[in-house]
Parts: structure tokens; C-alpha cells; sequence
């Protein structure tokens, strides 16, 4: 049976944004097919099934000739072979490099190396996310990574430059680089209940005070490698714990200033010594690489588990911290 088709030339290049995601998520030609004629598009475009299979097997392969310039995002504004409006481009390139948070939760803190990309096949297994996706996001990263890796200037805007990414995502890849870098601990089953973007938010609060980029902003890895001056200075908090005159000093100012507060004040005065020493034995380990690594299970079992067994909000969390820090700084040791 004969069939008519309309065909017009155009030099923009067309991209339907819903076969991009289906691309990006690693489905086939044919699941893609599946996948669009369940969501009716072709009763919407009363097209056949032939024309709906070679309409995606073209987006397809647009898709893939574009991707060696998604590596190089700079290069796809730069570029004539493709007709691409800079907004479109925007989206391209942010879908492109935006990953599943389920997937970056099983790699965040390891080294991205090959090692960790032969165990990919168990993370898209465990997460859902197909085998192609996995490989994306890691080569994301990893291409992140290396970019950024010997470059001065601040961390976040190194990535929105030269990876042109918002700025919600460049602090996301920002909070990736600093974990791989410094190798901290987050698969322990007692850290599953951490998710990525609360790993990302103390990223960025590492980043801002611990680094060595919050003392001199235009050093080479200044937002990645933690300020090693700064950790051996921690190693004074000691006497907090080792003195106790200064530590029954420290419990008093808090305590006075905790009390009628909080419905918690009881157990934080009953228990102020030994969250005290698990504080400040952590502070002092992290001139160590091992206890670098181990901080934030080492903050969990010695610190949140105690204060959550007794019941504590978040808010008597800060509430206590809080004065814990003000009243440290009345003391006449660290005036």
C-alpha cells in the first residue's frame, strides 16, 4: 500500500525532548518505540508504527553525533554541523549531565577509577537505573573530575564555566568531586538513611570553612583538598576534654544557657561530657587520612546516635550546638 508523506527541509535541528530522556535513560530504539506509542503519540500524530520507529532511530543518531560535543559542552555553541538554538542547548547539555540520585548515592565517596566502573553492573542492578545510564553518570563525573582537578579558582564556578551548568547542579557536581577527592565513608548501612543532597549540603559547608580555598582563594585544588594547617589548629580543641576544670567550666555555660529551652535539657546536661569527647576526639583525628575518611561515621555513632536515643530534635540539635560553640568562645582558653 502506498503512502504519502509531507517532507520539509529545514538547517534547525529538530530534537523531541521526551526520545532525549528516553536516550539518556539508556532505553533501546525499540523500548523507546514502546514507550512513545504507549503514551499515544501516534493517534496524536496519526502516524504509523514504521514512520514513529524511523522518526526515533533519527533522533537516535542525532543523539549520538552530538554527544562527543556534550563532553565539551563550550564546543556545542561553537559547532555548525548542528542548528541549535542556545536555548535548546541549554537544556540539552543540563539533561545531559543531570544524574539520578539513587545511583550517585552508591559511588559518592569512591574513587573513580575503573575499579569502581566493573562494579556497575551491581549498582544499576540494585538501583534500577539501566547499565547505559550508570556508565554515563560515572563518565560524567569522572570527565568533571578531571577537568576541574588542577584548576585555581573556586570549585563551583570552575564547573558552571567550562561544563556551562546551572548553578543548583554545578554545587551538586561541586559536592561529587570533594567526596571522590577526599574518600569519605558513605556506604556503611548506618549512613543509608543520609541521602546525597544532605551529603551535598555538608559538602558545601566543608568547602566554604575546611578547605584550604576558604583561607586563599586562587591555589590550585583549593576547594578539594581539606586546609591541612586548619586540622592540625583542631587538634587544640583537646583541652576542652583534657582539662577538667575547663571542661566543668564549658558544661556550666552551656547548661545555664540551655536550661528551660528545651524539653531534652536533662539528658544534653546528663550526657554534655561524653558528646563533649566524641566531638572533640573527631576534630582532633582528621590530621589522619584514615579518620578523614571515617567522619561522617564517626559523627553518627559517636555524636547523632546518642542524641537520637535520648530523643532530640532537630531543633534542640542546633539549639544545643549552638551554645555549645558560643560558650567555648567565653572561655578565657580560646578568647
Amino acid at each position: 500500500m502506498a503512502m504519502e508523506l509531507d517532507v520539509f527541509v529545514g538547517n534547525t535541528t529538530i530534537m523531541d525532548e521526551e526520545v532525549y530522556q528516553l536516550w539518556l535513560d539508556g532505553y533501546t530504539v525499540n523500548d523507546a518505540v514502546k514507550v512513545r506509542m504507549e503514551g499515544g503519540v501516534l493517534e496524536e500524530c496519526e502516524a504509523s508504527a514504521d514512520v514513529l520507529l524511523s522518526d526515533t532511530m533519527d533522533q537516535y543518531r542525532t543523539f549520538q553525533m552530538c554527544e562527543r560535543l556534550l563532553h565539551s559542552p563550550a564546543k556545542l555553541a561553537n559547532q555548525l554541523l548542528f542548528q541549535i538554538p542556545p536555548h535548546r542547548q541549554a537544556v540539552l547539555i543540563e539533561r545531559y549531565y543531570t544524574f539520578d540520585d539513587a545511583f550517585v548515592r552508591e559511588v559518592l565517596g569512591k574513587k573513580l577509577s575503573k575499579g569502581t566502573k566493573k562494579d556497575l553492573d551491581d549498582i544499576s542492578a540494585k538501583t534500577a537505573v539501566t547499565l547505559k545510564s550508570c556508565r554515563r553518570q560515572f563518565d560524567n563525573f569522572k570527565r568533571v573530575f578531571k577537568v576541574v582537578e588542577e584548576l585555581k579558582g573556586p570549585l563551583v564556578e570552575n564547573i558552571r564555566q567550562h561544563f556551562l551548568l546551572s548553578d543548583k547542579l554545578a554545587r551538586d557536581y561541586a559536592a561529587i568531586v570533594f567526596f571522590a577527592n577526599n574518600r569519605f565513608e558513605t556506604g556503611k548501612r548506618k549512613l543509608q538513611y543520609i541521602t546525597f543532597q544532605d551529603f551535598a549540603f555538608c559538602a558545601g559547608q566543608l568547602i566554604n570553612n575546611w578547605t584550604v580555598g576558604a583561607v586563599d582563594n586562587m591555589v590550585e585544588d583549593m576547594d578539594v583538598d581539606l586546609d591541612k594547617e586548619f586540622l592540625q589548629e583542631l587538634k587544640e580543641l583537646k583541652v576542652l576534654i583534657t582539662d577538667k576544670d575547663l571542661l566543668d567550666q564549658h558544661k556550666s555555660l552551656v547548661c545555664t544557657a540551655l536550661r528551660g529551652k528545651t524539653k531534652a535539657f536533662n539528658e544534653m546536661e546528663a550526657n554534655f561530657k561524653n558528646l563533649s569527647r566524641g566531638l572533640v576526639n573527631i576534630a582532633a583525628k582528621l590530621t589522619n587520612t584514615k579518620d578523614v575518611r571515617d567522619f561522617f561515621i564517626d559523627l553518627v555513632e559517636k555524636f547523632i546516635e546518642p542524641c537520637r536515643s535520648d530523643r532530640w530534635t532537630a531543633a534542640d540539635m542546633r539549639l544545643y550546638l549552638t551554645h555549645y560553640t558560643n560558650s567555648a568562645h567565653i572561655l578565657d582558653t580560646f578568647k
